[in-house]
C-alpha cells in the first residue's frame, strides 16, 4: 500500500497538469473531470463528506438519479426520500406503498425526475409519480410471489425496465403498457423443477437486448431479449451464455447476490462467503456449463478475484466506480466499504461505511462521489475531500483475516440453514463486538466539506444507544 500511495503522490501532479489544460482550453470540460475523476490520487482521498438522516428503519437502497444531482433511498420503513444531497437536506418524502421493507428504487431517465419505480419484500412492483407541488400518486405495475430485490432499467429508456424476485421470475415492464409480461421462470441446470431464487439483474450498457441474472446458485446466466416473444407464447429457460469460476461449478454451496456491467462489457459478480470475480462477456461456459466438456472448462482463464471482505449476513450490491470503471467497490460484514483496483485486484481502500453491515454502494454517475448505506438509518456520502492521501487502516490485515476466518468456519461447517432468529442474535452480538475498524481513521482536521462542518466516521454515545435499542428485525437480512 505504501507503494500505491507513493505512486499516487506522484500522479498528483498529472490531476494539476489535467487542470491546467482545462484553464487554458486545450481539454474540454468533460475529458478533463474523466481524467481526473480516475486518478489514483482521487481514490486515496476519499472520505467521509456527511450522513442523511431521514429514515427510521435500515436503508437497503440508494440510487442517483440520471443527472447525479438527487439522491433517491427507500428502508424498511416503506418510505421514499429524494435527497439533495450536496445541500444534505430532503426534498420529498413519500409512502411507497409497499408493506414491507423497500430494497430498490430507481428514478426513471428522461421523466424530469418524475417516475420513480420500486420494489420490496411483499413481491409489487410500484410507481411513484411525482407532480407538481410534491404531491404523489402510487400505482401497482405487477406481483411476484416472493420477495424483489431487484430492477434493471433498459439504458436511456424512460419506459423500460425488468424486475426480478426469489419466485424466479423474471419481469419486462413498459409503462406504456398496463400490464407487466412474465418474461421465463429460472430454474436450475441440474433440477429442472427447482426454482433459483433471483436477487439480482443487470442490462448490458452497450447492448440492452442482453440482460443477466443470478440468484441462489453459482451461475449467472444471460439472455438475449430477442429470444422472447411478449405474447406469452413460450417460457424459455435457456440462456445464451453462463459464467462461474471453475472451482465452483456444481460446488451448490454459494449463491449470487449483485450484478454489474462495465461500459466495456465485463461483468462483475458478487458471491455470497466466496469472493467478487470479474467476467469477459466472451468467455463464458455456454448455455449448458452442466455438460461442458471438462477439457474445454479448463482453457477458460480464472477471473479476475477481489478479496478482503465478506458478503454473507445480507445481499450485498457490487459496482464499478471511476470514469472507465478503474476500480471495483463493495461492502461487507465488517461495516466497512472495499475498494479495489480493476486491473490486477489490489486492495486500495477500506473506509468504515456502517456500524454493522454495508449492503449498498452507489457511485455517482458524473463525478467520483459515493453513496453507501446498510443496516444502520443513516445514508454515508464519500468525497475526495481528505488533506491527505490516505493508506489501509493499521489493523487492514486484522480486518481482512477475521473475514476469512468467518468464511473459512462456515466452509468447515458445510451447508446450514439458519432461522432468522439465529441470524438476529448473530447481529446483535456482532454489534458489540470490538470496533477493528475504528483504527487509524483521520481526524476532523482531515475532512473538508463545503459548509466547514468536519464528519467523524465514529459514532457518538447518543447514536450509539438509538442504535443499540433499535429493532435488527427491521434489516434486509437473508
Amino acid at each position: 500500500m505504501a507503494a500505491a500511495v507513493e505512486s499516487a503522490g506522484c500522479r498528483k501532479a498529472s490531476c494539476f497538469v489535467e487542470v491546467g489544460r482545462r484553464e487554458i482550453g486545450s481539454s474540454s470540460p468533460r475529458a478533463s473531470s474523466r481524467r481526473i475523476s480516475g486518478s489514483e490520487h482521487i481514490v486515496l482521498r476519499m472520505t467521509q463528506y456527511g450522513k442523511l438522516r431521514g429514515h427510521d428503519g435500515c436503508v437497503n437502497t440508494v440510487s442517483f438519479n440520471p443527472s447525479g444531482d438527487l439522491l433517491v433511498s427507500g428502508s424498511d420503513d416503506t418510505n421514499i426520500i429524494l435527497w439533495d444531497w450536496l445541500a444534505k437536506t430532503k426534498k420529498l418524502v413519500y409512502p411507497s406503498g409497499h408493506h414491507e421493507n423497500v430494497f430498490h428504487a430507481r428514478v426513471m431517465p428522461f421523466t424530469d425526475d418524475s417516475t420513480i419505480v420500486t420494489v420490496a419484500a411483499d413481491g409489487q412492483v410500484r410507481m411513484g409519480q411525482v407532480a407538481e407541488g410534491g404531491r404523489v400518486t402510487n400505482k401497482l405495475l405487477g406481483e411476484h410471489d416472493a420477495p424483489v430485490h431487484k430492477m434493471a432499467i433498459e439504458p436511456g429508456s424512460p419506459y423500460v425496465f425488468y424486475s426480478c424476485g426469489e419466485d424466479g421470475l423474471v419481469h419486462h415492464f413498459d409503462l406504456r403498457s398496463d400490464s407487466a409480461t412474465k418474461l421465463f421462470t429460472c430454474y436450475s441446470l441440474l433440477n429442472d423443477r427447482r426454482r433459483v431464487r433471483l436477487y439480482s439483474i443487470a442490462i448490458d450498457p452497450q447492448n440492452p437486448y442482453y440482460f443477466s441474472v443470478g440468484g441462489s446458485d453459482e451461475y449467472v446466466r444471460l439472455y438475449d431479449m430477442r429470444s422472447f416473444r411478449l405474447d406469452h407464447s413460450r417460457n424459455i429457460n435457456q440462456p445464451v451464455d453462463t459464467f462461474c469460476p471453475k472451482h465452483l461449478i456444481n460446488g451448490g454451496k454459494v449463491h449470487i447476490t449483485s450484478i454489474a456491467y462495465s461500459y466495456a462489457r465485463e461483468i462483475l459478480v458478487s458471491y455470497s462467503d466466496e469472493l467478487i470475480y470479474l467476467f469477459q462477456n466472451n468467455k463464458g461456459l455456454g448455455p449448458n456449463p452442466v455438460s461442458a466438456q471438462p477439457e474445454l472448462v479448463d482453457m477458460l482463464d480464472q477471473p479476475q478475484a477481489y478479496s478482503g471482505h465478506r458478503n454473507f449476513r445480507t445481499i450485498k450490491g457490487v459496482s464499478f466506480f471511476g470514469p472507465k470503471d478503474e476500480y471495483v467497490v463493495s461492502g461487507s460484514d465488517c461495516g466497512n466499504v472495499f475498494l479495489w483496483r480493476k486491473k490486477g485486484g489490489e486492495l486500495m481502500r477500506i473506509m468504515n461505511g456502517d456500524k454493522s453491515v454495508v449492503n449498498c454502494i452507489e457511485p455517482h454517475p458524473h463525478f467520483p462521489f459515493i453513496a453507501s448505506s446498510g443496516i444502520d438509518k443513516t445514508i454515508k456520502l464519500w468525497t475526495p475531500a481528505a488533506r491527505k492521501l490516505m493508506s489501509l487502516p493499521k489493523n487492514a490485515k486484522q480486518i481482512i483475516d477475521s473475514n476469512e476466518r468467518g468464511r473459512e468456519v462456515y466452509a468447515s461447517r458445510g451447508e446450514v440453514t439458519l432461522s432468522p432468529d439465529v441470524i438476529m442474535h448473530v447481529l446483535r452480538l456482532h454489534r458489540r463486538q470490538p470496533e477493528l475498524h475504528m483504527e487509524n481513521e483521520p481526524g476532523a482536521a482531515d475532512f473538508a466539506s463545503d459548509d466547514g462542518e468536519a464528519f467523524y466516521i465514529g459514532f457518538g454515545d447518543a447514536e450509539r444507544n438509538q442504535r443499540e435499542n433499535s429493532d435488527p428485525r427491521e434489516c434486509n437480512v437473508t
